[in-house]
């Protein structure tokens, strides 16, 4: 499961980017993530036979917290952010890098003080190498 969940990211981040960017200029953005999100929906109930219920639904609705809500609206943040960069004329190859890369540096002071979790020299020069790459991506020519 390891390797398979991260393969999973890699493979739907691709073909999200993707997605996103040959979705029709003239469509209107939010009613095409509705769309998107309504298929969706219907995924993940036909993904519940591979992922059931085992309390059953009421218990199991009762498991959710208020993060489930807080995650629709990241989700649909990410979703039309992405929708309109493309729009303004991000290049495919630079939007994921540079969101991605970003959101990994901001990440690492919650990691470190909320989770509690370490950083090894290794990490912190990956980190400085990531920070390079963000500034040589967006560096005007």
């Amino acid at each position: 499961m390891f390797w398979f969940a991260i393969v999973l990211t890699i493979v739907s981040n691709v073909f999200y980017h993707i997605f996103q960017k040959i979705t029709p200029q003239e469509a209107n953005p939010v009613l095409a993530l509705a769309v998107s999100y309504l298929a969706a929906g219907l995924v993940c109930l036909g993904l519940l036979v591979f992922f059931p219920l085992e309390e059953g639904v009421r218990q199991s609705v009762k498991q959710l917290n208020w993060a489930t809500i807080g995650l629709a609206f990241t989700l649909v943040g990410l979703e039309l952010g992405f929708l309109l960069a493309y729009r303004a004329g991000w290049d495919i190859s630079l939007a994921g890098l540079a969101s991605n890369a970003t959101v990994s540096v901001l990440l690492l002071p919650v990691g470190l003080l909320a989770f509690k979790e370490q950083l090894s020299r290794t990490n912190m020069i990956g980190v400085l190498v990531t920070i390079a790459g963000l500034l040589l991506m967006n560096w005007k020519k």
